[in-house]
Order: structure tokens, then sequence, then C-alpha cells
């Protein structure tokens, strides 16, 4: 009992004693909503053309994945220079790695690499907006099966994980599949936001903001003016459901949303977006929509594809192009950057000078592993 008396007093001191900034609404600042899905940071160059509208507006937003395997320093700091040289807001949703059928069910060491990896980068405006995982009520997205309690506890950690780093986190849980059935390794959406919270009554206090894939359900092609929990404005069932759950303000971040061109042609896509923008995510709690995809030269996702195969914008991509106006994020002050990350991240990650203003976070993790290896997983 004295060794868990020790460390809970050092971890409060080192609490205490870490990063005092903390994040900001983005609802309290000019706010450009609109954004695109990439999947590779090399992307962003023509991310910024359409979510600006080339130079029309500026700070859009663009989401992103990040896998386990692929923390390298000098590569996504790259990406987060161009980001605060474009004017384009990052949305970065870390990820495991892919085995066989299913994506790797995380654990909190994996937390811990991405807080540290993406607590030493230099970010390009003060809120960093980070995506814990991804459709965890699909079991081929969470280890192979679906279990909300544990996605809850996962959750919960990584915020205080990522925010013992840096107060500038601005922790979102994970999209859900808003069509999915209760059945053969899915879950309902309500249902598994239910579970979370009589698993962990606190849970949603925990969060800064939600996260929807408001996607056109049924086979992406329901018009925009049907309304429904798996349709444009599912984020509104969300938030009708979670308020019961608590008086939280939670903003909304649409990072998956769009139609397929397999039933629609690029000229009803254009419509589609130009009326979802006026009259469904003109709504005063959606932050940001970024849809999915900006470019896919072949595989499935064609069919969502912003960038078509002659490599110029589509008219959909224009049409929702045309609704970004000028943002005024917060910037950060200049400060030191956080010492090299304890966790082995990326063997191409170069060697960082520790700076000594800035060991607690690392003097944290040392303990929260002491910790958790004498007493079992935070909970």
């Amino acid at each position: 009992m004295s060794v868990l008396i020790i460390i809970t007093s050092l971890l409060f001191f080192l609490s205490a004693s870490g990063q005092v900034q903390a994040i900001y609404s983005p609802e309290s600042v000019s706010n450009n909503k609109v954004g695109v899905h990439i999947l590779f940071p090399e992307e962003i160059e023509t991310a910024a053309k359409l979510v600006n509208n080339a130079g029309a507006g500026s700070w859009g937003y663009v989401t992103i994945p990040i896998q386990a395997t692929d923390r390298n320093r000098e590569r996504w700091q790259k990406f987060l220079d161009r980001a605060k040289e474009l004017k384009v807001v990052p949305i970065i949703r870390i990820a495991t790695v892919p085995q066989e059928a299913n994506w790797v069910k995380p654990d909190n060491f994996d937390l811990i690499d991405f807080a540290n990896f993406l607590g030493d980068l230099e970010w390009p405006i003060a809120n960093r907006y980070v995506i814990i995982f991804n459709e965890v009520n699909r079991s081929d997205e969470y280890g192979g099966f679906v279990k909300p309690e544990d996605y809850a506890d996962i959750l919960a950690n990584a915020s205080d994980i990522f925010k013992r780093v840096s107060s500038d986190f601005f922790i979102l849980p994970a999209g859900l599949d808003n069509a999915a059935p209760n059945s053969n390794g899915f879950m309902h959406h309500r249902r598994y936001i239910e579970r979370m919270y009589l698993h962990r009554p606190d849970i949603f206090d925990k969060i800064d903001g939600w996260t929807s894939h408001a996607y056109p359900n049924p086979d992406f092609s329901a018009r925009p003016d049907k309304s429904g929990n798996n349709k444009i404005d599912s984020f509104r069932y969300d938030l009708r459901l979670i308020r019961q759950f608590t008086t939280k303000k939670l903003p909304v971040f649409i990072t998956e949303t769009g139609w397929s061109n397999r039933y629609l042609t690029d000229m009803q896509i254009a419509y589609y977006y130009k009326y979802a923008f006026e009259k469904v995510w003109c709504d005063a709690h959606v932050v940001a929509i970024t849809p999915f995809l900006l470019e896919a030269r072949e595989g499935p996702f064609v069919q969502f594809s912003l960038i078509g195969s002659n490599g110029q914008p589509t008219e959909s991509a224009l049409a929702f192009s045309s609704f970004a106006s000028m943002g005024t994020p917060t910037i950060p002050e200049i400060r030191e950057i956080a010492s090299t990350a304890l966790a082995a991240t990326s063997s191409a990650v170069p060697e960082q000078k520790s700076q000594p203003s800035y060991q607690a976070p690392q003097l944290f993790f040392r303990l929260f592993n002491i910790f958790t290896s004498l007493f079992g997983t935070v909970r």
C-alpha cells in the first residue's frame, strides 16, 4: 500500500507540473468547417486547395489516420509544418495495424506510444485533435470482437494519458458505424453508446467532442433531406442520446461522410453536397465536415473519390469546396518541444536532445508502467 501511495502522490505532483495550456472551444472562433479525409501526409497540398477553395478560405480541416508502424518523426513533422503553411487544421486518427481480417485490438501501451510521439511534434494550431481509433462497434475494426466496455476503458485511459503529455490534446472518440446491425460481429451504435456509459458513467465527460460518420445510408446513396440515425444528420440522434449521460457540450466533427458514385451521377452528388451544407451541416454544433475520400486511384474506395481519374477535382468536390470560409483558429505560442519519447516508436525517428523543463511527462510514463505492472490496467 505504501508503494501505491508514493506512486499516486508522484503522479499527482507531475500532473500539476506539466504544461498549463488547455484546449479552446472551436466554436469560440471563426471557423471554416469544410474539410476532407486523406490517407497519406503527402496529400496535404491537394487537400489544402480543396478545403480552402484555392485561397478563398483558410484553415479548413483534414482527417488523416496514423498507424502504429508509421511513427516517423520527420515525415509527420513535415506534414504538420505544411499544414501550418497552407493553413489547414489536422485531425489525426490513431490506428493499430491490420492482422489478417481485423485491426489489432489496442492497449494502454499503444496509447502511451502515440501520446509520446504526437506530443513531441509541433502542431499548427493550439488544439491538437486526436481520434481514438475507428468504428469500434465493428469486430473487424477492434481485434475481431465487439466490446464497448473494453473500448470505454481504452478511451478513458487515452484521455488521461494524452492530457498528461499536453493539455492541448483535444480527445475525440472513434466514429461509429451508424449502419451496423446487432449481429455477426456488429453492434448497433445506440446499444454500444449505452453500454459504454453503463460501464463508465464518466466516459462522456472525459472526451472533448463527438466524432460522427454521417453517411447517407442505405448504400451511401440516400437523399440529403432524409433524416435518421443512419443518415447525414445522424449526429443529431447521437447528441440527443448522449445528453442523457452528460451535461458537457460536445462539438461535432463529421470525419467521414459522402455519397457513392455507383448509383448517382457526379452532378447529383454535387447537388446533394450543396443541400447538405446549406440545410443540414449548417447546424451550430458541427465544427468540421471531412468527406471520405480525397483520392482513391483504385479499389473499393473509388466510388467515393473526390479527385477524378483525370487527376482533377470532381464537380461534387468543387461544390462543397465553394462553402469554404476564413477560419481564425488559435495559434500556439512558440515553446520548447517535449523531449524524446520513451517508447520505441520508429527506427526512423531521429534522436532528440532532452529539454530539462519537460522531464515530467517522461517520468510520468515510467511511473505509469511501474504502476500498471504492479496493480494492473488503469480503470
